[in-house]
């Protein structure tokens, strides 16, 4: 089944790894989130459970077994996300686009969605790595209002996160761009409200809100 093709293939799943209660309906309609990169994150974001240290060096296989995994399963839709990696001088895109161009590859009818990091600390031309791979869906999570991210993402700027998302954008008019943001912190209406203006200035396409 599933679950033990990813584990013979020793591939991470948000699915699995964050043991979320939709596993059955999206793997049912042959969705599924990929956790690559490996599973030691270079920050300590408050509202996630990944282990904060220093990460192993990346396999440089794995986004063919990704690629190949998905293949086998016949996967309508896969998300592709990451822990951070401010330990490699690109933050890790270029591995994220090798991934995405390997599933185009062996599962071509496969939509794709990337969900990364803010690459706050990479050198030039994350962003472009990525964006060139052609993805169907960028993804950046905004994850709260600016009063909160010493306490929520620290490590992480605002600023930093919109204008990445629409610096992507402006790579790429036809890309979906999405962000997602968390709720029940603390915030106020007024600061809700001033994330999506900032978000739509942007020309973020989806906001998710949870």
């Amino acid at each position: 089944n599933t679950a033990n093709l990813l584990n013979d293939l020793n591939l991470n799943t948000v699915c699995q790894e964050a043991a979320c209660p939709n596993i059955g309906e999206c793997w049912s309609q042959k969705h599924a989130t990929f956790l690559i990169m490996g599973d030691i994150c270079t920050r300590g974001c408050a509202f996630c459970n990944i282990a904060t240290g220093r990460p192993e060096k990346l396999d440089p296989f794995e986004p063919l077994r990704v690629a190949k995994s998905i293949e086998k399963l016949s996967l309508n839709h896969v998300v592709l996300t990451s822990v951070d990696r401010d330990d490699l001088k690109d933050g890790g895109a270029e591995h994220i686009a090798k991934t995405v161009e390997l599933i185009q590859k062996y599962a071509p009818s496969t939509s794709i969605e990337v969900l990364t990091p803010d690459f706050l600390h990479a050198d030039g031309g994350s962003i472009e790595k990525i964006i060139n791979s052609k993805p169907n869906v960028f993804n950046h999570n905004i994850e709260t209002v600016p009063s909160k991210y010493l306490i929520v993402r620290p490590g992480a700027r605002y600023f930093s996160s919109v204008r990445l998302l629409q610096y992507a954008k402006e790579l790429d008019k036809s890309i979906f761009t999405k962000s997602g943001l968390m709720v029940g912190m603390g915030e106020t209406h007024d600061e809700l409200f001033q994330v999506m203006d900032d978000l739509r200035s942007a020309n973020v396409d989806f906001l998710t809100i949870g």
